[in-house]
């Protein structure tokens, strides 16, 4: 596959599930060599479009082509292609992660010497030697997700689905899924992830495409994606309610800028194009205000902050609605 042809490409995709709608025209086209980030609350259609691209779903209408191969006229030949990691590790917690290397090894088609040698070399990757001999129920969540990684490039896919691979797991873990996905790309994998946090995004993705109700509303690179909602925000947190409109006021004049006051938690935000600048600005008007602050920090936006700009509701909203659908269709 050159690299001036899409690792995927995807054009009106569209499936349901009975009066569900799952995915509504989805477009989508992922350069090689980068890592794509498909962000959305749970319902919004990633999974599905996951499942439709990595030839497990086939599509109601529209077309997909994944590794220059038609996922549904050459579904065999992209199958050859790819490599798919769920929402949850699919090793078998019984063997140890040796034995699951050389179990999936085999069953790609590698011989006894060749699945030993590929086993090595992924243990070896992801930093799983010290436990390769230890029974995968034995492992952390981060460490079966470290495995799970390593069985799904038992094939070296040039194309690599990873759905909501972070999910559940501790700060750590999350950090050590992350390393491994940029040594992914480091060595020329196309990477799909899926995932709810727009900070995965932003620490991954080169390209991100914001997807609701099974369509993309916005698409660009993390930093464009923010700018949309207003990029990076200063928030002061105050100990006393009653000071929030005075430290409302205080910042707005700092920063040139109008604030917002969150009254439940007692917090005044503002925008910070620079984000040293505004800082450096707060803390100066702050300092013998007399307001009683306990806590200044300049932060990007949330999920929910992203989708309030987009959508005009949050993501949280969207999934109750998604819920309330699915069980008005049931």
């Amino acid at each position: 596959m050159s690299h001036t042809t899409p690792a995927i490409r995807a054009e009106g995709l569209r499936k349901s599930y009975g009066a569900t709608r799952a995915l509504d025209g989805l477009d989508l086209t992922v350069r090689a060599g980068t890592v794509f980030g498909l962000l959305g609350p749970n319902g919004a259609g990633k999974t599905t479009a996951v499942r439709v691209l990595a030839t497990l779903l086939r599509p109601d209408s529209g077309r997909a082509s994944v590794a220059g191969y038609d996922v549904l006229a050459q579904a065999d030949r992209v199958r050859t292609r790819i490599g798919l990691t769920g929402q949850y590790a699919s090793v078998d917690e019984l063997l140890t992660g040796r034995e699951n290397l050389l179990m999936f090894g085999r069953l790609y088609g590698l011989d006894a010497a060749g699945a030993d040698e590929r086993a090595r070399s992924l243990l070896e990757r992801f930093d799983l030697v010290g436990a390769a001999d230890r029974r995968a129920d034995g492992y952390s969540g981060g460490m079966r997700r470290r495995l799970d990684l390593a069985v799904s490039l038992i094939q070296e896919p040039g194309v690599l689905f990873l759905d909501e691979p972070t999910t559940g797991l501790d700060p750590r873990s999350r950090l050590q899924v992350w390393e491994s996905v940029r040594a992914l790309t480091a060595s020329g994998t196309t990477v799909l992830l899926t995932t709810q946090y727009l900070e995965e995004a932003d620490q991954l993705a080169d390209a991100v495409a914001v997807i609701d109700h099974g369509r993309v509303i916005a698409e660009g690179t993390p930093d464009a994606l923010k700018s949309q909602v207003g990029g990076d925000r200063l928030d002061v947190v105050v100990r006393d309610p009653a000071d929030l409109a005075a430290t409302a006021r205080l910042l707005g004049d700092a920063v040139s800028a109008p604030a917002s006051v969150h009254r439940e938690e007692q917090r005044v935000s503002v925008p910070a194009e620079d984000r040293m600048e505004a800082l450096t600005r707060a803390v100066r008007a702050l300092d013998g205000s007399g307001l009683r602050v306990e806590d200044v920090g300049v932060r990007r936006p949330s999920l929910d902050e992203v989708f309030l700009g987009l959508t005009g509701s949050t993501a949280t909203d969207h999934e109750n609605d998604r819920e309330r659908t699915q069980e008005v269709s049931r």
